[in-house]
């Protein structure tokens, strides 16, 4: 063992017991590798269908050529698209997102930064919350029988 190493076991009163090394090595080790399985676990990939669905929404969105208000700003429908999509992207990469109102609720309805509701303006209409919109177009999407996913 080289000698500075030695001589900081023997500050310490490691030499007398080497299991000891090992013991706080896992007592260290082990809460981190659980919050890695953790966080793991809890970033499960979007379900498929709730991903076709805010796919959907995306390309209904981009198709409108409707306007998109963030933050008192007016942006092409492109635009929103990009932003939502990646909005989405942090969402998953959290975990925090299971369903298609679990996404217009916690990245399409407004801000996170400032809180604003994001507005959405088609033609000469009047602006209405992005929220209201894709819900709307959401439900026009879904088939009859299916209303409402559980979050």
């Amino acid at each position: 063992m080289p000698p500075d190493i030695k001589t900081a076991m023997i500050d310490v009163g490691l030499t007398a017991y080497p299991g000891r090394i090992a013991a706080i090595m896992l007592r260290l080790l082990f809460p981190l590798l659980a919050c890695t399985f953790v966080a793991l676990a809890a970033a499960a990939p979007l379900p498929p269908a709730a991903r076709a669905e805010i796919d959907g929404l995306m390309s209904r969105l981009e198709a409108s050529a409707c306007e998109f208000n963030r933050n008192g700003a007016w942006h092409t429908a492109a635009e929103a698209r990009t932003h939502l999509l990646r909005k989405l992207r942090y969402l998953e990469d959290k975990g925090m997102v299971r369903s298609t109102e679990q996404f217009i609720e916690l990245a399409a309805s407004g801000s996170s930064t400032t809180g604003r509701p994001y507005l959405v303006r088609c033609g000469s209409g009047a602006p209405v919350a992005s929220a209201t919109w894709l819900h709307s177009q959401l439900q026009a999407m879904r088939p009859a029988g299916r209303q409402r996913d559980a979050p």
